[in-house]
């Protein structure tokens, strides 16, 4: 049977950690915990499961940190966790039909990761598979009769174990942080990294924040290094910030750079908001329709669907205020699409 690491870096995790680790009793034959500067009880918790707990400095960047984590662990495969993920009893049994019978020449397990739908950051998501499990050491093979090279490409295995990701607080704060800190070390953000930025601050960002950000995405616009897929989130950065300094003809300028593509119902909830901020619902209600039923999202999938929900909602509820002959049928109308938001959201 292959013997499993459990490998966390952690911070300041004594809301959750427990409950983690209690779901993960028994599956491995070692635990390496790494902290990052918690001044909490978090390292007294880890020490209930472990005797291997280790500190790293922290320098903004969790690769650095789940490098070091990494090297730490002896087993045959090293099963990565964050302390806000919980493995069921199901699932626990899933993990250990899986540890005894994975194939050797599986070099990476994939789980299905659930979100749940509070203080969620970046995803667009309710179930996605994600790399969980790694073998530790990678046996290379020459490949092809002619012209001969290394095969590079890890055999992955798609498991139905189920790992539920149930987060308690909002952990946006820490990775706009760790976002700034990379620019100003004058580092390149990579394509993914740019729409993970992008979807962040889209999803949790507050003024603040786009403030901050601002430079970067404005900037990134004319970085050749990045693409019209990059291009298009930077627009919708550009019109939420200046969406947020009520400056119109800034906002629309950015707008309609999207309208000229393919629209997407990012930038249609972007435009409804602004009508409907300026008390004008008949307006709102074409931008929410179109990101309801004329578009797709870009960056937060809930833009085509929940929020424009909620917001047309919002729109008849206005128009109720505005036209009291009118108000029980602005209301049933506004009752229908927060029954229709709600039935999105399950």
């Amino acid at each position: 049977m292959a013997t499993f690491s459990l490998c966390m870096i952690v911070k300041n995790e004594e809301a959750v950690l427990e409950r983690c680790l209690e779901s993960l009793k028994g599956l491995f034959e070692e635990i390496v915990i790494v902290d990052t500067g918690s001044t909490d009880s978090t390292k007294e918790i880890a020490a209930k499961y472990t005797d291997k707990i280790y500190d790293f400095q922290w320098i903004n960047d969790f690769a650095a940190a789940r490098n070091y984590a990494f090297s730490l662990c002896s087993m045959d495969y090293i099963y990565s966790a964050d302390a806000d993920e919980v493995l069921d009893e199901n699932n626990r049994r899933l993990f250990l039909d899986l540890k005894q019978n994975i194939l050797e020449e599986i070099e990476i397990v994939q789980m299905w990761y659930l979100n749940t739908k509070s203080h969620v950051t970046t995803e667009n998501y309710d179930r996605e598979l994600r790399p969980k499990l790694y073998k530790r050491l990678r046996k290379f093979t020459w490949i092809d009769p002619i012209h001969e090279s290394v095969n590079l490409n890890p055999l992955v295995y798609d498991s139905d174990i189920e790992i539920l990701h149930m987060p308690i607080s909002n952990h946006s704060g820490r990775d706009f942080g760790v976002f700034q800190a990379a620019l100003d070390r004058g580092e390149h953000l990579s394509a993914k990294l740019h729409k993970m930025y992008a979807r962040e601050l889209m999803l949790s960002g507050s003024q603040e924040d786009f403030e901050k950000a601002f430079s970067f995405f404005f900037s990134s616009i004319y970085d050749q290094a990045y693409g019209e897929d990059e291009r298009r989130d930077s627009y919708l950065i550009l019109a939420r910030y200046f969406r947020y300094k009520k400056e119109d003809g800034e906002f629309f300028k950015w707008a309609l750079k999207d309208m000229c593509t393919t629209p997407s119902s990012d930038m249609c909830y972007e435009i409804g908001m602004y009508y409907l901020e300026r008390k004008d619902p008949d307006e709102a209600l074409v931008w929410f329709d179109n990101a309801i039923n004329e578009t797709h999202p870009i960056i937060n999938a809930k833009t085509g669907n929940v929020l424009s929900c909620e917001a047309a909602a919002d729109c008849y509820s206005l128009k109720a205020e505005i036209d009291e002959d009118m108000r029980d049928i602005f209301l049933e109308e506004s009752k229908k699409y927060k029954d229709l938001a709600e039935n999105y959201s399950k």
